[in-house]
């Protein structure tokens, strides 16, 4: 299952898991056409799958709980994927806590109770893998995203609860911390060198089929988020980031 299916990062895994085999796959999200679309596109891509598509609220605790209840009654979950967000613009959440406060609901209490929704199902079947979308920009508070960070930090504590909760048990919890990528999401940054969301969603992926604990994507955020996190405070407070 994938929640939050209309996503850049999303489609892309979709795309990579039905390629491998013929699969049983729910698209979950709030735009019933652009899933319509994406189903469209994998069914061509592989004929011998089967897709489902549920139009629901991902921010409401009532239709989390009856929309993953409905999917595990229809069979064991193996494998799922929580990709929904949004890149909140700081300044604004500054001046509107309005704003802020809908940052923090969609990229870390609503990606948070899906997390607890799907976990309890795989606890009880002792299977499955569940992969929650995070970001390097919950690694370290910084000025120029901290409303978006601060929400992502969120997930990051919260996956590492449900992979210390699961340790040695069936069911592996996969953090994915993407750096700055190349999707819609992104497009009105103007940034240069972003990462291809073809490669982050390969790095996603694969992560999650060897069950790791954390997956940077690309690896080389791995680096470049330990020297952050450990920059002394004198000299993290001089830069601009």
């Amino acid at each position: 299952m994938v929640v939050g299916a209309t996503s850049a990062m999303a489609e892309h895994c979709a795309r990579l898991w039905a390629a491998n085999k013929p699969v049983e796959m729910t698209l979950i999200g709030r735009n019933a056409e652009k899933m319509e679309r994406i189903v469209t596109d994998l069914g061509v891509r592989s004929p011998g799958s089967e897709f489902h598509v549920v139009v629901a609220d991902l921010l409401d605790p009532g239709a989390i709980r009856t929309t993953v209840d409905a999917i595990a009654a229809r069979g064991v979950i193996d494998v799922a994927l929580i990709a929904h967000g949004s890149l909140p613009d700081q300044k604004a959440c500054e001046a509107d806590l309005a704003l802020a406060r809908e940052a923090m609901e969609v990229n870390a209490l609503s990606p948070a109770l899906w997390a607890e929704a799907i976990a309890g199902h795989m606890a009880t079947s002792e299977h499955g893998t569940l992969g929650i979308i995070g970001s390097v920009a919950g690694d370290r508070g910084r000025r120029s995203n901290y409303v978006y960070g601060a929400a992502k930090g969120l997930v990051t504590r919260y996956a590492q609860g449900l992979q210390h909760r699961f340790a040695g048990k069936g069911v592996k919890v996969v953090l994915i911390k993407p750096g700055p990528t190349a999707t819609p999401m992104t497009a009105s940054l103007g940034m240069k060198g972003l990462a291809p969301v073809e490669d982050v969603a390969k790095a996603i992926v694969a992560g999650m089929a060897r069950g790791a604990p954390v997956v940077y994507a690309p690896v080389k955020w791995w680096l470049i988020m330990m020297i952050i996190r450990h920059l002394p405070r004198f000299v993290f407070n001089k830069m601009n980031i």
